[in-house]
């Protein structure tokens, strides 16, 4: 059974974006995000990171707000904060 959260209204399952193309060459990086709840929460903050230039896989996970963001070159904290606040929740650093 899933989580209602405090964004949405209905339950939520997990969510997990991924491009159809691998990158040769990538950089991966885990962010601790605070505020995510459900699979919603995690599809917020998915959304809002693949729409950053480079982001080729997203993985968020509310349960233990741990956020995996896989872009061709590493990627500016700061436009992943931003992107993360935009979603509504707080990026406490990398993991």
């Amino acid at each position: 059974m899933g989580v209602r959260c405090s964004h949405c209204c209905t339950t939520c399952t997990s969510t997990e974006y991924r491009s159809s193309e691998e990158t040769p060459m990538s950089a991966t990086t885990v962010y601790k995000v605070t505020g995510m709840t459900c699979g919603h929460c995690e599809s917020a903050v998915t959304e809002e990171l693949s729409a950053l230039d480079g982001v080729t896989a997203v993985k968020a996970v509310a349960t233990t707000g741990e956020v995996t963001v896989t872009a061709t070159a590493p990627l500016d904290d700061e436009a992943v904060r931003a992107a993360v606040d935009e979603a509504g929740y707080e990026l406490v650093g990398r993991a």
